[in-house]
C-alpha cells in the first residue's frame, strides 16, 4: 500500500463520519433510492448480483458536493430497495487513475468481481484535455470477496485504441457472450463524432478491437456510458450522446441493432429512454431469473438547474429506482419499476377527480385515464396530458420546488391509458402506458406529505412503507 492509498482510506471514512449526520437530517433525503452518504454521486457503475446480494457502485465525490475527484462508492441490497453503505471500493490512488476512477462495469465469474473502469489522468500543461493532455485508460480491479480489492492494473492506454480518436475514450461495459468476452467503449473522434468501440477477449485481460458502432450521419460529438444487451432476441445499444438536439443538454437512449454487432451491423433509429429533467448514464445487468434490470443516474451533467436544497445538507444526486426492461411488439423498450416495490405498498387511498388528497411523499400511484387529464403536486408541479396530440408535459411553477427546472414534454405513440407515478422524498418517476415513456425528475416539496390534485381521472395511491 502506497502513502496515497493509506491516506485516502483514512480520509474518506473521516469525511463521511463528519458529514453523515447532517446529510441524514435533510427532509429531502430519499427513502429507497441509492444516494451518497455525503458529497456527490453520478453514474451507476458495476451493477451485479453475487449470491443473494445486489452490488451497486457509483461515481462518488466524497470531498466535494459539486463533484471533485471521482472514487467508486459502494452499496449493497437484498431487495433492490433497502441499500446498505459499504466502504469505498475504488480510490484514485495509482498513476493510471490518479485524477479519477471513472465509470465502468462488473463481470462476475465464480464469485469473483472483475471491475473494469476508466482511469483518468490529466497531464500538466497548456492542453485542451480533449485532443491532448489526457489519459483515459482501461483499468481492471479484481475482488474475490466483493468488498476489498485484491489487485489493480491498467490494461489499455491511449496508444492502444484505434487511430482517429481524441483522448475521450471511456466507460467500459464488459460481458460474456458465446464463450468470449466483449467490451464496449464510448468514444469521441478527432472529427467530433460519437461512436462505440467493440473489443473482444479470450482471457479478460488482452483485448482487440473488432468493430465500431456508429451512425451514417454525425449524431453528437461523444457517446458516453455504452451498454449492449439483448431483449427477446433483439440486441440494443444504449448510449448517452452529447451534442444532439433534445430537451436536455445531453441525451440518453438506445438504438436497436440489425445484424451482427461483433462484425457487421447497422443501428436503427435512436429512441430516448427518459423525457424528464433528471436521467443519464444508465447501466443494466441480468439477475439469476433473467430479468434485465437497469438503474440510471437521476441527474444531468452541466444542467442549468440543480439541487440546492440537498447541497445545503452536504450531499447531491441519487439513482433511479431499479427498472425492469422488456420489449414490446413494435420492438421498443418498456421500463417499469422492479416488482419488489409492490410488496411494500400499504393500503390504497383514492385520489378522486377534482379533489385534493394529501399523501405520504413516498407513494405509488396507479390510474387508467380515459382522455385528457392533469395531476398537480403541492400546487407547484403539474403533469398534463392532451389526448388530441398525445402530448404529456411535466411543468414546474414553484421555483423553490423546482431547483430551476421548467418544463419537459413527450409525444406518445398511442393515447395514454395507463399512468403510474412513484414518489420518494425528493423525486418523481412517471411511467406512461406501462413504461413506453418515462419522465424522471427531482423535486423539493415543503414537507413529508404531498398534496395531489387529479383532474379528469381517479387514482389509487399506495403509501410505500420503506
Amino acid at each position: 500500500m502506497n502513502a496515497l492509498q493509506r491516506d485516502l482510506k483514512k480520509l474518506v471514512p473521516l469525511v463521511e463520519s463528519l458529514g453523515a449526520e447532517k446529510a441524514a437530517s435533510d427532509p429531502h433525503r430519499q427513502k429507497f433510492h441509492i444516494q451518497p452518504m455525503v458529497g456527490w454521486l453520478n453514474d451507476p457503475n458495476g451493477l451485479c448480483k453475487i449470491g443473494d446480494t445486489y452490488h451497486a457502485f457509483f461515481q462518488y465525490g466524497p470531498f466535494d458536493v459539486s463533484g471533485g475527484v471521482k472514487h467508486w462508492g459502494h452499496v449493497t441490497s437484498r431487495d433492490l430497495l433497502h441499500w446498505d453503505y459499504q466502504p469505498t471500493m475504488l480510490y484514485p490512488d495509482e498513476p493510471f487513475d490518479c485524477h479519477g476512477v471513472y465509470s465502468g462495469s462488473a463481470l462476475v465469474e465464480d464469485g469473483t468481481m472483475y471491475l473494469y473502469y476508466t482511469g483518468n489522468v490529466k497531464y500538466p500543461g497548456a492542453f485542451d484535455y480533449i485532443k491532448q493532455g489526457r489519459g483515459h485508460n482501461v483499468c481492471l480491479a479484481v475482488s474475490r470477496d466483493g468488498l476489498h480489492i485484491d489487485s489493480k492494473q491498467c490494461l489499455m492506454y491511449n496508444k492502444d485504441y484505434p487511430a482517429g480518436l481524441t483522448c475521450h475514450v471511456r466507460d467500459p461495459k464488459v460481458f460474456a457472450c458465446e464463450g468470449r468476452y466483449y467490451m464496449v467503449l464510448g468514444a469521441r473522434t478527432v472529427e467530433d463524432r460519437g461512436e462505440v468501440l467493440v473489443l473482444e477477449s479470450e482471457d479478460k485481460y488482452t483485448w482487440r478491437h473488432t468493430n465500431t458502432l456508429t451512425t451514417p450521419e454525425p449524431f453528437g460529438f461523444m457517446w458516453e456510458c455504452p451498454d449492449l444487451f439483448q431483449l427477446d432476441g433483439q440486441w440494443f445499444l444504449a448510449v448517452s450522446p452529447q451534442g444532439i438536439e433534445c430537451q436536455n443538454i445531453y441525451g440518453c437512449g438506445y438504438f436497436p441493432i440489425y445484424g451482427d454487432w461483433r462484425r457487421d451491423c447497422i443501428l436503427g433509429d435512436f429512441y430516448h429512454a427518459d423525457f424528464g429533467f433528471d436521467y443519464y448514464a444508465p447501466q443494466s445487468f441480468t439477475d439469476e431469473t433473467g430479468r434485465r434490470i437497469q438503474i440510471g443516474w437521476m441527474g444531468m451533467p452541466d444542467a442549468a438547474y440543480g439541487n440546492a436544497a440537498t447541497v445545503a445538507y452536504g450531499w447531491q444526486h441519487c439513482m433511479t429506482i431499479p427498472r425492469v426492461l422488456t420489449r414490446d411488439n413494435a420492438g421498443h423498450i418498456l421500463q417499469n419499476p422492479v416488482s419488489e416495490l409492490a410488496a411494500h405498498r400499504g393500503t390504497a387511498v383514492t385520489a378522486t377527480d377534482g379533489v385534493e388528497q394529501s399523501v405520504d411523499a413516498c407513494f405509488d400511484l396507479v390510474a387508467a385515464p380515459g382522455g385528457d387529464f392533469s395531476l398537480g403536486f403541492d400546487g407547484g408541479l403539474t403533469l398534463a396530458y392532451s389526448d388530441a396530440d398525445r402530448t404529456c408535459c411535466l411543468t414546474f411553477t414553484d421555483a423553490a420546488m423546482s431547483g430551476g427546472r421548467t418544463s419537459r414534454c413527450v409525444v406518445l405513440d398511442a393515447p395514454c391509458r395507463r399512468l403510474r407515478v412513484v414518489g420518494d422524498a425528493s423525486s418523481l418517476e412517471i411511467f406512461l402506458n406501462d413504461g413506453a415513456a418515462v419522465l424522471s425528475t427531482r423535486y423539493y416539496p415543503a414537507g413529508d406529505q404531498v398534496t395531489l390534485r387529479p383532474a379528469n381521472f381517479t387514482a389509487a395511491v399506495y403509501p410505500l412503507n420503506l
